[in-house]
């Protein structure tokens, strides 16, 4: 295990642990019609080096273009209502995800987050692996039948 670094000159108090109230994030400057994105933890906020964190409300039926978030690794946390996730070449492979479950997408995938529901707020937390945000819109044609995948991790086998 590697030494504890030297305490700086305030001791942590300052430099140390950042509580940020969620009354106070601020509004994501990127935006997409039909989804209130929040930013919570970035370099500018709070000096995060190597996550950023946020919320994004999705209004029913709204959804993103296709892109993909470079070497990014994302976690998507569901607070309320229903996540449609749709990924590959050709937004081929779909799965949905409820309440306590979460999401996650590697580096590089082509995906698309989609409200499944046509009356409720999709609420969800973010965690990207770097405080920079990094989205690269694509030019997919969606597959017309998106093959449905259960998400089974291999430890947990259904």
């Amino acid at each position: 295990m590697s030494e504890t670094p030297q305490a700086p000159e305030d001791g942590w108090k300052h430099s140390g642990v950042r509580v940020v109230r969620g009354d106070q994030l601020d509004p994501a400057a990127a935006t997409t019609p039909g989804m209130d994105r929040a930013v919570a933890i970035d370099r500018a906020r709070t000096g995060a080096q190597k996550l950023w964190a946020g919320t994004v409300h999705i209004h029913a039926n709204a959804k993103t273009g296709p892109h993909h978030h470079g070497p990014l690794e994302s976690v998507i946390y569901v607070v309320s209502g229903r996540a449609r996730m749709r990924w590959g070449e050709h937004l081929e492979f779909v799965a949905e995800a409820g309440p306590g479950d979460f999401i996650y997408v590697p580096p590089y995938v082509p995906h698309q987050e989609i409200n499944a529901s046509t009356d409720e707020t999709l609420s969800c937390v973010l965690v990207r692996s770097d405080s920079e945000a990094v989205v690269v819109n694509l030019k997919i044609e969606p597959a017309e039948a998106p093959e449905g995948v259960a998400w089974v991790d291999p430890i947990h086998k259904r």
